[in-house]
């Protein structure tokens, strides 16, 4: 039984925030049931080519992004635009502890289905808006997607090679990363409140905002700003107070050498044939080589350039310096130490025979992770839901589609 077996969690979000809160509540035990529009669902279904392949190596209708983030749910299509629809949802929160729902600032007021109103037919609900800029401010009413909020936020300003390098200008994250640690800070949000309802009986409102969590999660280089005054610059690999802590070019390829402290520093002098660097009093401390970086910087690189990566990794590992590859995601996956892990895992699937999945890292001994459900086919759990949860028959269920309720 997971942590969250006893909990159940009404998701009526969409695209990645909320549905990566939900698969984490649902990882840890949760029943999650994701409320999505009749005949189109989630808009991440769409998001494809890739689709997930059949057995015979076809495309299904199930889009990888989709796939990402909706495991451990169960798929039931309600129109809540309709008064039947919003009956049922309604009927769904007073057996439910949780809501997570990711519309504009008042979009589900027009429904009768905001807190406010919902907390009326179940006080102990614990209801989690997710928007673009909160509930509140001068941006609440606009739409906010991640790459928006990564340049609005400032992360895309830290975020690419150096204006001096070929190359220069701002770049946005390979992932979605405002978004995912938006579902993170959410799902630990979700979790604070149910540890007040255990005290205190009653629910509340979440407002989580993504530009809220991407000025939070700017960390050492917010406040190097607010220590100074001076807004940080892109460095490109390197780190703002660290060096070496970037990438440096191999004799086949390139590899990160991330030093943490002096003692590592020396080591890697060593190592490097140059063991003369950690007496030289321009990079005898960190903060004499962050001020020497560009003396430093371009020796390393004449250095690094006449071993293998793997040579490096190998040299470096043994003397106790912190360094690694540039893998891609097929060197992920094939790497020894995410395969001793379990970081891909499979489950069975309607349509494909089995879909992988990448695993959770949260590793409870008491109550851990479970795979229970892949990720839905659209509108898959609609009646066993509305009857085994409502009570309704199977002709008021046929009913209420024939009418394009669900």
């Amino acid at each position: 039984m997971g942590a969250l077996s006893h909990v159940r969690v009404l998701d009526l979000s969409r695209v990645l925030a909320g549905p990566w809160a939900g698969q984490i509540l649902g990882d840890l035990g949760a029943d999650v049931i994701k409320v999505e529009r009749p005949h189109k669902g989630d808009d991440t279904r769409a998001w494809g080519p890739p689709f997930l392949k059949d057995s015979e190596g076809r495309d299904t209708s199930e889009a990888a992004y989709y796939l990402s983030a909706n495991r451990n749910k169960q798929s039931v299509t309600i129109d809540f635009t309709r008064p039947e629809g919003q009956q049922l949802v309604r009927d769904l929160v007073a057996h439910s502890d949780i809501l997570l729902e990711n519309f504009k600032v008042g979009g589900l007021a027009a429904y009768g289905l905001d807190y406010e109103s919902l907390k009326q037919i179940n006080p102990k609900l614990i209801y989690c808006s997710i928007t673009g800029f909160g509930q509140t401010g001068p941006y609440a009413s606009r739409a906010g997607y991640d790459f928006m909020i990564q340049g609005l936020g400032g992360l895309m300003s830290l975020t690419g090679r150096a204006d001096s390098e070929d190359g220069a200008g701002p770049v946005k994250v390979g992932v979605a990363l405002t978004d995912i640690l938006t579902g993170l800070y959410s799902s630990v949000a979700v979790l604070a409140a149910l540890a007040h309802r255990d005290r205190h009986g009653i629910g509340q409102h979440i407002d989580m905002a993504l530009l809220d969590v991407q000025v939070a999660c700017l960390a050492n280089q917010a406040m190097n700003y607010l220590a100074t005054g001076t807004a940080p610059r892109r460095l490109g690999n390197a780190h703002p107070n660290i060096v070496p802590y970037q990438d440096f070019p191999t004799a086949d390829g390139d590899f990160i050498l991330t030093v943490g402290n002096d003692n590592q520093f020396r080591r890697f002098a060593a190592v490097a044939g140059q063991a003369q660097w950690a007496d030289d009093p321009r990079f005898t401390t960190n903060a004499a080589r962050v001020a020497n970086r560009g003396v430093l910087i371009p020796l390393i690189r004449q250095a690094t350039v006449f071993k293998t990566t793997a040579e490096w990794v190998a040299a470096l590992e043994l003397a106790g310096v912190p360094c690694g590859p540039i893998n891609d995601v097929a060197e992920v996956f094939a790497d020894p130490q995410v395969l001793a892990r379990g970081l891909q895992v499979s489950l069975p699937h309607a349509l494909a025979g089995e879909v992988p999945q990448v695993a959770s890292p949260l590793r409870l001994s008491a109550t851990p992770v479970e795979y229970r459900r892949p990720p839905p086919l659209l509108g898959e759990h609609t009646e066993q839901v509305l009857g085994e949860l409502l009570g309704l028959s199977q002709d008021e269920v046929a009913r209420l589609r024939q009418s394009g309720v669900v």
